[in-house]
C-alpha cells in the first residue's frame, strides 16, 4: 500500500464537473492498495497518517497532526501509485489490487478516518477526477507500507 499525503490549505475532488469532496485546511492523501494488502495495513496506514506531525504549531516546527489542528482529510484512490516502470516506457499495473478489492479498501479507509473523529471528502473510486489543491509549504510525504510496516518472514 502506498500513501502519498500533501499538507493543504483547501482541496477539493470533482467528477464531470459535479463535486464529490472537499476540504479545508488537512490532508489530501492518494491510496493505492496493492496486491496481499489487507485491513491490518490500512488500519496502521490510517493511524500514521492521522498521527503525522507535518503542521506547525506555535513556533513554526512541524509538531502537529492532522488531528491536533482539527484539520480534514480528502481520500483519493489511485492505483497508479502501484505502476511498475522498470521495464520500458510503459508502465504496469500487475501488482495493483483488483478493484473490487481495492474499492473495499478505500471505503474501509474512508470509514477508518471518520471513526477517528475526522472530517473525510472523498474522489469516486475508478472515475476521472479532477483534483484540486492549495498546497501548504509544500509538504509532501511518501508512506509505503512494505519499508515502514515490513511484513514478518514466516
Amino acid at each position: 500500500m502506498i500513501a502519498v499525503v500533501q499538507r493543504v490549505k483547501r482541496a477539493r475532488c470533482t467528477v464531470d464537473d459535479s463535486e464529490t469532496g472537499s476540504i479545508g485546511e488537512g490532508l489530501v492523501v492518494f491510496l493505492g492498495c496493492g496486491e496481499g494488502d489487507d485491513e491490518d495495513v490500512l488500519g496502521k496506514m490510517v493511524q500514521k497518517i492521522l498521527r503525522l506531525r507535518i503542521f506547525e504549531d506555535g513556533n513554526g516546527k512541524m509538531n502537529l497532526s492532522v488531528r491536533d489542528i482539527g484539520g480534514s482529510v480528502l481520500m483519493i484512490s489511485q492505483f497508479t501509485l502501484l505502476a511498475d516502470c522498470r521495464s520500458g516506457n510503459r508502465p504496469s499495473f500487475s501488482h495493483a489490487m483488483k478493484a473490487d478489492e481495492a474499492k473495499a479498501l478505500y471505503v474501509k479507509a474512508i470509514e477508518m478516518v471518520r471513526s477517528e473523529g475526522v472530517e473525510c471528502g472523498t474522489g469516486a473510486f475508478g472515475e476521472h477526477m479532477v483534483i484540486e489543491q492549495e498546497n501548504d509549504g509544500p509538504v509532501t510525504i511518501i508512506l509505503d507500507s512494505e519499508r515502514i510496516f515490513p511484513r514478518s518472514l514466516d
